[in-house]
């Protein structure tokens, strides 16, 4: 799955953006990686959202464990890759109906973020169990909300492309060609939401996120991790 964001929607990472300075490699544009994604993915969708968002995804080579789904409810448009151990509870707390699958769960958690103030952001993923990540844009207010799962089972990296746009994918050799040394590994057990405005764990909310550059020899630009005594989510 890709999601590629203008710096309308998102500020580029002051982390990604120091990476990047710090050993200057090719990148290209986002209309570019949009591109390849759908040239190297015959099956491939891509929805654009406007002049500065555009989403994509595909079935072609996914796990049957942990398929992608995409769906749009009220102008919130969601991309989903994984399972959820505890779905069939949650869709009853959420008043869903029993065909409803995961991506569908997801917008009605953002949705109660949204419309239920003040409602922590961090509730829309803390009571989620099992492997995930899942990229949520709602159109009406232009707010991104990316979060995964507390153990990275469904890795999701980010980087800035040559034209600025903030690109997160499932896939890191797709991003390493578009984004250089602008990109990271997504933190598990992390979310990023614009409405907040900054990068949190959802394990340990009070504890701050550092960027810590990477070495030569590793694709990443920089790695982020958790502080605090109990650091559950790290990138590998």
């Amino acid at each position: 799955m890709l999601g590629v964001f203008s710096s309308a929607v998102v500020s580029p990472p002051d982390e990604l953006v120091a990476a990047g300075s710090r050993t200057p490699s090719p990148k290209t544009k986002a209309s570019a990686l949009v591109t390849r994604f759908l040239r190297s993915n015959p099956s491939g969708v891509s929805v654009t959202i406007g002049d500065d968002v555009q989403m994509a995804y595909s079935h072609h080579n996914q796990s049957p464990l942990q398929p992608r789904s995409f769906a749009v409810k009220e102008e919130i448009f969601c991309l989903f890759e994984g399972a959820l151990d505890n779905l069939g509870r949650l869709k009853q707390q959420y008043g869903l109906d029993k065909s409803a699958n995961e991506v569908v769960l997801v917008i009605e958690a953002y949705k109660a973020l949204r419309d239920r103030a003040p409602y922590p952001p961090n509730h829309v993923v803390s009571h989620l169990s099992g492997n995930f990540s899942f990229i949520v844009f709602d159109k009406s207010t232009s707010t991104l909300f990316v979060a995964t799962d507390q153990v990275g089972k469904v890795p999701l990296y980010w980087g800035i492309t040559a034209d600025g746009y903030v690109a997160f994918a499932d896939d890191a050799e797709l991003l390493k060609g578009a984004c250089g040394k602008s990109l990271a590994s997504f933190p598990q057990g992390c979310f990023y939401s614009t409405a907040v405005g900054e990068l949190r764990s959802y394990e340990n909310p009070k504890n701050k996120i550092t960027a810590v550059p990477a070495t030569e020899e590793e694709i990443w630009g920089a790695k982020f991790m958790v502080e605090g005594p109990t650091v559950i989510a790290t990138t590998k």
